[in-house]
């Protein structure tokens, strides 16, 4: 059968590419796409030119392989139904709504251990926030958050408003969150924060919320690297700041000779790809995404989703959150 894939060819452009599918595999299933998410992150990058186009897409994910180089394909965030069996595949999987990190396209071969059935209560609109939330639980997992401890969160965009949800559920004594967009900075206190500033004018009086002693946590969610000044600047001695935004080719000029070094702070890279050493003997993915898909269930994070586009509209959809990152927060595909 034929398929049409969404192609990254060139800074700001994308095409539409029709493409052969055979027949699944022996262990494999073919799945018919239903609605895949847009990655503001490493996709945005990757569309706007910003991403090391050198560096492996994502070594982790068999869908993935290859480099960030011109053309490709990408996107990690898609639900599908099953529609036809490899050799040897178990027919209950035929028909099951399944989630898959597979890039954009309307249909796909996979094998059954790379698929994810949706678990009870769990809706595709949902379904298909799952690496957001996978990454907001590791976050959570880097950062550790302690009983009565001062939490900032920098960037409410869906990392960041899904991240304030899980530390909103912490026995914390302050959860603050930043951000420039009002509407997002609405959505945080929705979410659990106990207040949102915007970062141009409201520092100051976050500043007075946190104390002399300032934050004990904060994370850099915003994507961008200038932000991280001002997580140096809130962040009290021997505090934590997690760097959770990831900045392709954009470099961070950092202010590292007043605070950082007489105040012992730590900075901490959080990546999704892999687990905190210190947590393996424990944790696996297969435990991160458990607790993944049961928050997912409990936050019900469709209720961000700014628009949903046809396919055939991947370039205008991606156009809407480049331009309009005030306005449009998440938006879906959905396939005919």
């Amino acid at each position: 059968m034929k398929r049409k894939s969404l192609f990254f060819v060139a800074p700001y452009q994308m095409a539409l590419r029709s493409e052969d599918l055979s027949a699944p595999a022996a262990g494999e299933a073919r799945i018919l796409s239903l609605c895949s998410a847009i990655s503001t992150g490493t996709e945005l990058l990757l569309y706007k030119g910003e991403a090391p186009t050198a560096l492996a897409a994502d070594a982790t994910l068999p869908a993935l392989r290859g480099t960030l180089a011109y053309p490709l394909k990408y996107g990690y965030s898609m639900v599908g139904r099953v529609e036809e069996l490899g050799s040897g595949v178990d027919e209950s999987w035929l028909g099951k709504l399944v989630f898959a990190f597979n890039p954009h396209e309307d249909a796909f071969n996979a094998r059954v251990e790379e698929l994810m059935p949706l678990p009870d209560g769990c809706s595709q609109h949902d379904a298909v926030f799952l690496p957001a939330m996978e990454t907001a639980v590791n976050l959570i997992l880097d950062g550790e958050p302690r009983l009565g401890e001062r939490v900032v969160v920098l960037g409410q965009g869906l990392i960041g408003l899904l991240t304030t949800a899980l530390l909103a559920r912490h026995p914390l004594e302050t959860l603050l969150t930043f951000d420039t967009y009002p509407a997002r900075r609405t959505l945080a206190t929705q979410f659990g924060a106990q207040a949102a500033f915007d970062p141009r004018s409201s520092k100051a009086e976050a500043e007075a919320l946190l104390g002399a002693s300032r934050a004990d946590l904060v994370y850099e969610l915003t994507g961008n690297p200038a932000t991280l000044d001002l997580a140096l600047d809130l962040v009290g001695d021997h505090g934590r700041v997690v760097v959770g935004s990831w900045y392709g080719e954009r470099r961070a000029s950092l202010d590292l000779g007043r605070h950082f070094h007489r105040g012992r702070i730590k900075l901490i890279s959080s990546q999704v790809s892999s687990i905190e050493p210190a947590l393996r003997g424990r944790w696996d993915r297969a435990r991160r995404f458990a607790v993944a898909w049961r928050w997912l269930t409990e936050l019900q994070p469709h209720r961000l989703i700014s628009k949903t586009l046809p396919f055939a509209q991947a370039a205008e959809a991606h156009r809407l959150l480049a331009e309009q990152p005030d306005k449009y927060l998440t938006i879906l595909f959905s396939y005919p």
